[in-house]
């Protein structure tokens, strides 16, 4: 006798790898998810709004959404004091409108866009791809590229131009009118050269917004400046070699940059004040620098096993790939080991 669960149809489990190769659905996906990503901003940040007691310091009352607008000299004065929430109830409209927007763009191209970009009409044939097509897959990294470096100015912009953002150096909100931007200065931090010193925390040592905003300016005008770059030429042949131009690949490449990032910003939460100010997160950051930790772990889990995916053949996977796996396993435990040290100092 078959059962009924022996005829269920799991194929639902997959997820978003159903449409790895119908490049317009899986286009739609990924807006839509963008408008999830929006509408939880927007909605936390209004209920926050609802809740939010202005007399009594941010880093007391739980907040999530609401410290990280302040930071950005939004809605607070002199000591981090919120003196004004017409500012974050904007700011929450504005991300559930544009979630509203997102959501139904997601559904036309997943409902009404064609499956496949290559038989739309207009620009759309010109976003196709394959994953096994080193050309095409630069050219939307290259505009994926010129869409971080334009955030990364716009927040240069918010710092020099429009009303600048929280210092705790000072204790106010103020324009960065000189920011850093000596290049043996901004890259000294990646090495962990700072004012002429090494210090292990490198980026997170950071003391002073003038060289926070001038990496910023790096970061955009390199962002801009690559993708551009990608949109106009393709991968160069030792590119092509090193690299797996595959779904699972390209996945794992994503998952093991936000791993980085995700383990970057442990760093600056648990060490930073200039960046975190103590008047919105206070001073233990326990439980902020643990959603970090975790975060990392998840991602660099999921670039794994993406990773060895991408790689097996016919389900097995080369001896010399074997070792690779496990010298890079070994690798992040010892750089999570050294991590968890240097936390402990702090």
């Amino acid at each position: 006798m078959t059962s009924g669960s022996s005829r269920q149809d799991w194929s639902w489990l997959a997820g978003n790898a159903r449409l790895i190769d119908l490049s317009g659905q899986l286009l739609g996906a990924h807006i839509a998810h963008a408008g999830l990503i929006m509408f939880w901003a927007g909605s936390i940040t209004l209920l926050e709004i609802s809740k939010l007691v202005p007399s009594q310091p941010l880093s007391e009352q739980g907040l999530l959404v609401l410290p990280q607008l302040a930071r950005l000299g939004w809605g607070v004065g002199a000591g981090g004091e919120v003196v004004d929430t017409y500012p974050y109830f904007v700011i929450g409209m504005l991300h559930l409108a544009a979630s509203a927007v997102l959501g139904a763009g997601g559904l036309f191209h997943v409902f009404r866009g064609p499956a496949v970009l290559k038989d739309g009409a207009g620009r759309a044939a010109k976003f196709h791809y394959e994953w096994s097509e080193p050309k095409k897959l630069g050219f939307i990294l290259g505009h994926h590229l010129i869409f971080l470096g334009v955030a990364a100015l716009l927040f240069v912009a918010k710092a020099m131009i429009f009303g600048g953002i929280y210092d705790p150096v000072v204790g106010d909100v103020r324009v960065v009118s000189e920011p850093t931007l000596s290049p043996f200065t901004i890259f000294g931090y990646i090495f962990g050269f700072v004012d002429g010193k090494w210090n292990p925390l490198g980026m997170a040592a950071v003391d002073n917004l003038e060289d926070v905003i001038g990496g910023h300016i790096w970061v955009g005008v390199m962002c801009i400046a690559g993708g551009a770059w990608h949109i106009v030429t393709e991968p160069f042949d030792w590119a092509k070699q090193f690299f797996i131009f595959k779904g699972d690949a390209i996945l794992s490449y994503s998952l093991a940059a936000l791993a980085l990032m995700a383990f970057t910003s442990l760093y600056f939460v648990n060490f930073n004040t200039t960046v975190f100010p103590t008047e919105f997160y206070g001073l233990d950051r326990t439980g902020f620098t643990g959603v970090q930790f975790a975060l990392c772990v998840t991602f660099l889990g999921g670039h794994v096993w993406h990773a060895l995916k991408a790689k097996s053949e016919g389900g097995v996977l080369k001896e010399e790939d074997k070792f690779s796996a496990f010298m890079a396993g070994f690798l992040v435990l010892a750089v999570v080991a050294i991590g968890l040290v240097l936390l402990s100092f702090s």
